[in-house]
């Protein structure tokens, strides 16, 4: 079996409220998966779904080929969860507090709980409640991934760390996925997605609206062009063009946003002599906030 998660029409209402809406996606063994959306857009609700910390009103989950409400203990051996709200007991030292949810899951060589604290810099003789909101969030990332077990889920994972322990946390991830471990990662940080992700969907009010590489949301995203000439040119001619938006001209050089061909954007510039052009691809947290704006996938 090739396929960690498989969501089919996945639905969750809290009352009146709309948690998550007919989601369908799969998520394939081996890959690191990013999970995109503003807060409030559903991503911890999925995440709370696929671990059964709650029922889903409609649809159907399977997780590493389980189903998450009859098998959750079997399936909970085998997950490393990050939840965006980590809480432990504040009075242990941190060091006593990984021992203890080792053992809880039928022990973790000490050794490798030294080895992932002195790779985040995180000191196991500090009391829990003495910790910052990033060394605390540290104790979160080791539980996770102490065990390495075969499916990664974690929920905001970066959320106050700083930015150099950000990128060994984006290392660890991507020393689990050479290990053959799936990662499913939540988080509204488009740069560490960006960095790791071999695949990315984007959620929008508990509904997806795009799902894809990297590399194909970018060629799907709207090109930034900034185009000189040797003299003024004036605006209309541009603003009416097909898949030509946000035209504006200042002196010789024209900017505008393209969606699609840039053929009659080139064609009505090629009239006038140019001596400079630049276009530029959304980076991934530009395509993000493109769909929120309202594109559909």
């Amino acid at each position: 079996m090739n396929t960690a998660i498989e969501l089919t029409e996945l639905t969750k209402t809290y009352g009146t409220r709309r948690g998550l809406t007919g989601l369908t996606l799969t998520v394939d063994h081996g890959e690191v998966f990013g999970y995109l959306g503003p807060n409030g857009a559903g991503k911890s609700t999925t995440i709370r779904l696929l671990l059964n910390l709650i029922r889903p009103s409609s649809g159907d989950a399977r997780v590493l080929g389980l189903d998450p409400h009859v098998d959750a203990v079997k399936l909970h051996r085998r997950v490393g969860y990050l939840a965006g709200d980590f809480v432990v007991d504040g009075r242990q030292r941190a060091g006593e507090c990984l021992a203890f949810l080792g053992a809880l899951r039928g022990g973790v060589p000490a050794a490798r709980i030294v080895e992932l604290a002195d790779r985040l810099d995180l000191d196991l003789t500090a009391r829990v409640k003495s910790l910052s909101k990033g060394n605390r969030q540290k104790v979160g990332l080791v539980q996770a991934f102490m065990h390495e077990p075969e499916l990664l889920i974690l929920d905001e994972p970066t959320s106050g760390l700083d930015p150099l322990v950000q990128q060994t946390f984006l290392d660890m991830v991507l020393d689990a996925k050479k290990a053959g471990q799936t990662v499913f990662m939540s988080s509204h940080i488009m740069s560490e997605v960006e960095a790791v992700a071999d695949r990315v969907a984007l959620i929008r009010e508990g509904h997806l609206v795009a799902l894809d590489t990297v590399t194909e949301l970018r060629d799907r995203s709207l090109l930034q062009v900034r185009i000189s000439f040797t003299a003024p040119v004036h605006v209309d001619q541009f603003a009416g063009l097909a898949g030509v938006t946000d035209v504006a001209v200042d002196g010789t050089t024209l900017t505008c946003r393209v969606d699609g061909s840039p053929d009659a954007l080139i064609k009505t510039a090629a009239r006038h002599t140019i001596t400079g052009l630049r276009a530029d691809t959304q980076d991934l947290e530009e395509v993000f906030h493109t769909f929120y704006a309202g594109r559909t996938a």
